[in-house]
């Protein structure tokens, strides 16, 4: 628990960090030291009428109100690819199931997978129309082809004493999956899920370009106005919203990495080495004087 709380300390002064930094830079460049017209991407909008605080006007801007629908696109195609590929992974399995179920479960995670999200995203665009729905549809599609080969790769490389010991019991293989592979493996899906929703936040800020919500599409409409300088302001928006989620994605693989043997280097381990090499060995059986 100690080193859990190690750990939040640490993401909290990590993130304070970068988003102190951020608002100095901010400040220094909104007419400190130099007047940079991009960073009108955090005032808020005309219309509709921003009500909230005035230190909280920029949750009114188009900065953040597409950052967040590109954080909730990715939040509900993880959850969505997460269900789907996880039947799938099972199925795919070689150490549970036959070669002609294997096969095809194989051929669908792969399907998936084939095309980027991106392409996805242009498909589902003209199928349900512009907006975040064909984002959520796309990111899922290729969420469950990526995070499918994952899984079966994990599942296969688990340890085959206990699919043998459930097997000499005489369980199906829906009660092996549930009640054996599954928990056997639910550190490696939770970390791999948490990797899945890190990629779709970065491929979030992409598709919205071809009309599929999120922060893209603000990154479109202005790179048509040739407004450079408030794209270049949305690009150094998504760089810190990266950061932080990787941050907080760190913290989070914590309780699920068993690293209870590792300890963590330190600064002065950088430079010196460890003070057990430095002491000389002492010997076992000291010579009486």
């Amino acid at each position: 628990m100690a080193g859990m709380d190690r750990e939040f300390k640490e993401l909290l002064i990590s993130v304070t960090t970068v988003i102190i930094g951020f608002w100095a830079i901010v400040q220094l460049t909104s007419g400190l030291i130099w007047d940079w017209n991009g960073w009108k991407a955090l005032e808020p909008q005309s219309y509709p009428p921003c009500e909230v605080n005035n230190f909280f006007q920029f949750a009114c801007s188009t900065a953040w109100i597409g950052m967040i629908e590109t954080i909730k696109i990715a939040i509900l195609a993880t959850f969505f690819g997460m269900l789907l590929s996880l039947p799938l992974g099972l199925l795919s399995s070689r150490n549970l199931f036959p070669s002609y179920i294997t096969y095809p479960s194989r051929a669908i995670v792969s399907a998936c997978r084939s095309l980027p999200s991106l392409i996805w995203a242009i498909v589902f665009v003209i199928i349900v129309g512009l907006g975040p729905t064909a984002g959520v549809l796309a990111m899922s599609i290729y969420t469950v082809g990526y995070l499918g080969k994952m899984q079966y790769e994990s599942i296969e490389g688990m340890n085959s004493a206990p699919l043998e010991a459930a097997n000499a019991m005489g369980l199906s293989k829906a009660e092996i999956s549930l009640w054996v592979v599954i928990p056997e493996t639910a550190n490696h899906l939770i970390a791999q899920m948490i990797f899945m929703f890190e990629y779709n936040v970065r491929s979030g800020t992409v598709i919205g370009i071809v009309g599929a919500g999120g922060i893209g599409y603000y990154i479109n409409l202005y790179l048509k106005f040739l407004e450079y300088e408030r794209v270049a302001a949305y690009l150094v928006i998504i760089f810190l919203a990266v950061l932080i989620i990787d941050m907080v994605s760190i913290y989070l693989r914590s309780f699920f990495v068993d690293d209870s043997e590792k300890t963590k280097p330190s600064w002065s381990g950088v430079i010196l080495p460890p003070k057990e090499t430095i002491d000389p060995p002492r010997s076992s059986n000291p010579q009486q004087f």
